[in-house]
């Protein structure tokens, strides 16, 4: 079947537009992996470098995406096939098909992540994490990836609930429900980080968050602020793309861009702190892993003033952060298959059954399949199972490839015209050179650094 748009949808109001976006971005990336590669990377002149990356790379790339979308007016494989059929080379259909391929499995590994956030908030709930230690909180949170049946439960419950979502539509089900979550969201986030900055080590969070000691940044350390930016401001994914599609010829696309990085950051930081503070309160270690949120931060909650409450609230604000998300990562898919004149709810199911079938694989790693490394005659999936597999390959290989192609595409091949047409800036003015420069060559120079250091290690 053709490729041919048959449901033509817009955005109810902008900020609908804007809430999704910036939802398709805020998740775990801010409010899990944030705050551990912080700890790991010395705090503040991370967070600096973080930051300079979003708006300098991160802003122009986001345009470009919405850009993309917006041109198209279609999914993320059709805006491409679209353009190519314009004129440009066929290998840019290839952001197409890894715009589709990535949220797809992206959805099946880390809605198992969702689904531990949302057995953690019952966890809290039940005060299972009263008085608890190290090694009590450590056992509790090794039971829960050991029971498999259990956490089957709750990623299904995750899951399936995404897929009902957007099997409802972009208006009914796609906007009503992030209106509702990303104002929560927020609502949630600021209560912590006001209760942990008034009662926890709140000097400790700001000296380590804004306090830089460039001393401990190192090259490496840049290149992961870089994929994190990346990562975090869900680039590469195909929710942007998606998203661009359905808004109105008039919105700024530079303005649009510059709100979702704000509020992407302003997430990011509320999130360091809300747990920062917390973290040095009770001595434990900033830089724990990704086991800081289900291993380490339980340990605060089992003993600080009111840490049932807080505690239960922080993974309700977890799994409202991955739902926003995993949303964005269903409907480029769900999006490409209604472009061919199928039906939204059923594709949408049939999909869901299909990343939830991949998805058991991805959770039985936590236990029955912990120790199956396929892939161990690969030197960077040595010692991973199929989760770390997985994650490595979207995280890793795929994100940071799209990303460099799209970088590639808006520097070098999309036109002056699409450009000025979408973007809203007139050719030759400063706005607009710098967005190519930023695209075209530092953007594509430092993004295809962050690929090699994922794909072959540490150059430097």
């Amino acid at each position: 079947m053709s490729e041919a748009t048959t449901e033509k949808v817009t955005w109810t109001t902008r900020s609908a537009f804007l809430m999704a976006s910036v939802g398709c971005a805020v998740g775990l990336g801010n409010l899990w992996r944030f705050p551990y590669i912080a700890g790991e990377n010395g705090g503040g002149a991370f967070v600096l470098i973080y930051i300079a990356f979003v708006f300098l790379l991160g802003v122009p790339l986001i345009m470009s995406e919405l850009a993309l979308g917006r041109a198209g007016k279609m999914n993320a494989l059709g805006t491409m096939k679209k353009l190519v059929s314009m004129g440009h080379h066929p290998i840019w259909k290839s952001i197409g098909y890894i715009s589709i391929l990535v949220p797809v499995l992206g959805l099946t590994y880390y809605s198992v992540i969702a689904g531990l956030s949302l057995e953690y908030i019952f966890k809290a709930g039940s005060g299972q994490f009263d008085g608890v230690d190290a090694a009590g909180s450590g056992a509790i949170f090794q039971e829960a990836q050991d029971n498999w049946q259990v956490l089957t439960v709750w990623f299904s419950i995750f899951l399936f609930s995404t897929v009902a979502i957007i099997s409802l539509g972009v208006k009914a089900g796609l906007e009503k429900a992030v209106k509702f979550m990303l104002p929560s969201l927020f609502l949630i986030l600021v209560i912590l980080a006001v209760y942990a900055m008034s009662t926890g080590d709140a000097r400790g969070a700001i000296d380590f968050l804004i306090n830089a000691d460039f001393s401990k940044l190192t090259p490496r350390a840049i290149l992961e602020a870089l994929g994190q930016a990346l990562f975090s401001l869900a680039i590469g994914v195909g929710g942007l793309i998606t998203y661009g599609a359905y808004l109105d010829d008039e919105a700024s696309l530079p303005r649009s861009a510059g709100i979702i990085a704000l509020a992407d950051t302003a997430v990011a930081l509320l999130a360091g702190f809300a747990i920062f503070p917390v973290v040095f309160a009770y001595g434990l270690e900033p830089g724990e892993g990704p086991g800081l949120i289900f291993a380490t931060l339980p340990i605060a909650f089992g003993q600080m003033p009111g840490g049932i409450f807080f505690g239960t609230l922080f993974f309700v604000l977890l799994s409202f952060a991955a739902l926003t998300s995993t949303i964005g990562m269903l409907e480029p898919i769900v999006a490409w298959f209604v472009d061919k004149g199928m039906s939204r709810a059923k594709m949408a199911w049939a999909t869901g059954v299909v990343a939830w079938s991949i998805g058991m694989f991805m959770l039985f790693s936590f236990n029955i399949l912990a120790d199956f490394q396929p892939l161990n005659f690969i030197p960077f999936y040595e010692g991973k199972n199929l989760f770390g597999i997985m994650d490595y390959t979207v995280a890793n290989v795929l994100l940071p490839v799209n990303a460099l192609l799209i970088a590639v595409f808006a520097g070098w091949a999309m036109t002056n015209e699409m450009a000025t047409e979408q973007l809203g800036f007139k050719y030759g003015t400063s706005q607009f050179t710098m967005w190519r420069i930023s695209t075209k060559y530092v953007a594509t120079a430092a993004i295809t650094l962050v690929v090699y250091m994922m794909m072959f290690g540490n150059p430097f």
